[in-house]
């Protein structure tokens, strides 16, 4: 499958962006062109398959606007898309931190934290969207992420609801596949694989099914090169190095940052072309499982029923083994929670559109900054000029740590200030209720 138009990417087997990412040159001594029309010239090389033009049209949009989430969305597709995994990752989480919480943007994070071996970081993420990704596309990408069980579970259950497609039968087969569940994978796939091609199919999913093979079993399924050399982001893009006015500076006047559009997930499904890779010794148990994979199917088939109308039924999931992981801050020990637990100042970090967007910003800014895993994520309402904001903030500190921590968020270039519990910040909606957790 080839890639499209970044309107009708798909995010499954095609996510626009670069074959080679190429690194930016003289833009210390050279003024950065106008962000909009370098952010057009991205738009249309990702669009006619210029990747690495795409890439750079696309960092010199970030250079001259380096605040801008809509931007940063851009490039990181674009990295992923050149199989630039590290890049992305960061890029990613950038545009997030700016307010594009989009579920795009939280798949391709998922998929860019999967490709590099990080399966908790991508799990835990994927959790904290449950319910707002599309669950043909959550189902798999959960079983890339390390969880093929849960991914069959939720698309099981999808499929007995009602939603019998042909992209989440083939996405819940590969899942079955990567889960080494071979006989449940071929009866699946069958139902919309030809007859003469299943054995292919099933020879290109236990390709894929080695458990190093994470970047492979990625890249394939995005339809990407594989390998790629990655330095990581430019470091003339990352928010540390382009402190600019503070996005509360920015709430204060009524305006937000720009954010990418919402749009329908694409199809995530699962990849049809070998992929040459080396491939590990099998058990002999795991051989002979997957060799009853290729063994006929008994019209009696156990695992499978036949509905009133004819076609086959999905063959009902084995009770899940995952653990859905906690939210960052609540997995920290309590003698670390209780540190500074009497403070009387607060540290806002951001302030973002919709309350679950706060929520999940708090899980990236804990990770960027690990000294606030100690502390409680307040989570308050504000309505200045007439627009909506929910401000995230980190509670339990005193006024000079207070003070400390928003200098240390300062020097990355992200806004930040600290204010007394007692004297609520302008705009704020006093509901009776702060949302906090530790």
């Amino acid at each position: 499958m080839k890639s499209t138009a970044t309107s009708k990417r798909v995010i499954g087997l095609a996510v626009t962006g670069a074959l080679a990412g190429v690194l930016l040159s003289g833009c210390v001594n050279n003024a950065a062109p106008a962000a909009t029309l370098s952010a057009t010239k991205a738009e249309q090389a990702l669009a006619s398959g210029k990747h690495d033009k795409a890439i750079t049209h696309a960092e010199a949009a970030v250079l001259a606007e380096p605040h801008n989430a809509a931007y940063r969305s851009m490039l990181a597709s674009a990295y992923l898309d050149a199989g630039r995994f590290a890049s992305a990752e960061t890029t990613f989480n950038d545009a997030i931190l700016l307010g594009d919480n989009s579920a795009r943007n939280a798949l391709s994070l998922a998929l860019a934290q999967a490709a590099q071996g990080k399966y908790r970081d991508a799990q835990s993420l994927l959790n904290q969207w449950e319910g707002d990704i599309a669950t043909a596309d959550l189902g798999l990408a959960l079983a890339l992420a390390g969880q093929p069980e849960r991914g069959i579970h939720l698309m099981g259950n999808a499929i007995r609801a009602g939603e019998n497609t042909a992209k989440m039968r083939q996405n819940l087969a590969y899942s079955y596949a990567l889960a080494g569940r071979w006989r449940e994978a071929r009866l699946i796939a069958a139902q919309d694989v030809p007859a003469d091609q299943i054995n292919d199919r099933i020879e290109q999913w236990a390709i894929m099914a080695n458990p190093q093979s994470w970047q492979v079993r990625v890249a394939a399924l995005l339809d990407v090169p594989v390998g790629v050399s990655d330095t990581g982001q430019p470091t003339q893009l990352a928010l540390g190095n382009n402190p600019s006015i503070q996005q509360l500076a920015a709430e204060a006047a009524g305006t937000t940052l720009a954010a990418s559009p919402t749009s329908e997930l694409p199809a995530l499904a699962p990849l049809a072309a070998p992929v040459e890779v080396a491939r590990a010794e099998s058990s002999q148990a795991e051989r002979s499982n997957f060799d009853s994979a290729f063994a006929p199917t008994p019209a009696s088939d156990s695992l499978s029923t036949v509905a009133r109308d004819g076609s086959r039924a999905v063959p009902t999931p084995a009770a899940p083994v995952y653990q859905a992981s906690s939210h960052t801050a609540s997995q920290a020990p309590a003698a670390r929670a209780a540190r500074g637990a009497d403070g009387t100042h607060l540290v806002q970090l951001g302030s973002f559109s919709s309350e679950a967007g706060a929520k999940r910003a708090w899980g990236i800014y804990v990770k960027k900054y690990p000294e606030l895993s100690g502390h409680q994520m307040v989570v308050s309402e504000a309505v200045v000029r007439g627009k909506r904001y929910w401000r995230v903030s980190a509670a339990g500190f005193g006024k000079s740590t207070a003070s400390s921590m928003c200098s240390r968020v300062k020097s990355a270039g992200a806004g930040c200030f600290a204010y007394a519990e007692g004297r609520p910040l302008p705009g704020a909606v006093d509901t009776g209720v702060r949302l906090a957790r530790r």
